[in-house]
């Protein structure tokens, strides 16, 4: 009698990177059942100086890390819009986004906005409130505050669904 080994649930971390407010979002999988832990949003005063906004994005994320302890990560990828200016900003606050779960040991993988949304809603360029209808379906106890946290979660669920073919990718790059 062959017995198979026994699966333990895995609590992904989702980010969604912004200076304003960098969403966070908390999942389980367990096989194919997604189990909602926790959201938020890390929003530092917009009175402070740029080092002093991602020093608190990474005490936030780092808080939420401590907390929730998320055996893996992923971070939405940077939209590159027309403002170069914005776009670095933003490019800063994704590396502090993606440092965080780095210096706790957890590998961090990157997903195009896109991508998310064709995993959650099954059409690329849907719109944000298509993508809430959708978290509320596959997590029903979800009740993200603003749309940075649903993003978060969103992102999450995208990396239980895709985190097998992501870890092979990164195994690859790695020989």
């Amino acid at each position: 009698m062959n017995s198979q080994p026994i699966r333990s649930p895995v609590r992904i971390l989702g980010i969604d990177p912004g200076l304003r407010r960098t969403g966070w979002g908390v999942i389980e999988v367990d096989g194919n059942r997604l189990a909602y832990v926790g959201c938020g949003s890390v929003e530092p005063p917009e009175n402070l100086p740029l080092a002093s906004r991602l020093l608190t994005i990474h005490e936030g994320l780092a808080a939420v890390l401590g907390n929730f302890r998320p055996a893996e990560a992923a971070v939405e990828q940077t939209f590159v819009n027309k403002d170069g200016v914005a776009t670095l900003k933003l490019g800063q606050a994704r590396g502090v986004a993606m440092l965080a779960p780095a210096m706790f040991g957890i590998s961090v993988a990157e997903y195009a906005p896109n991508q998310v949304k064709k995993t959650v809603v099954g059409a690329g360029h849907a719109d944000k409130n298509q993508v809430l209808v959708m978290l509320k379906i596959l997590l029903p106890k979800a009740e993200p505050k603003s749309p940075d946290a649903a993003d978060a979660l969103a992102i999450a669920v995208t990396h239980a669904h895709h985190r097998h073919s992501t870890t092979l990718r990164l195994r690859m790059l790695e020989v």
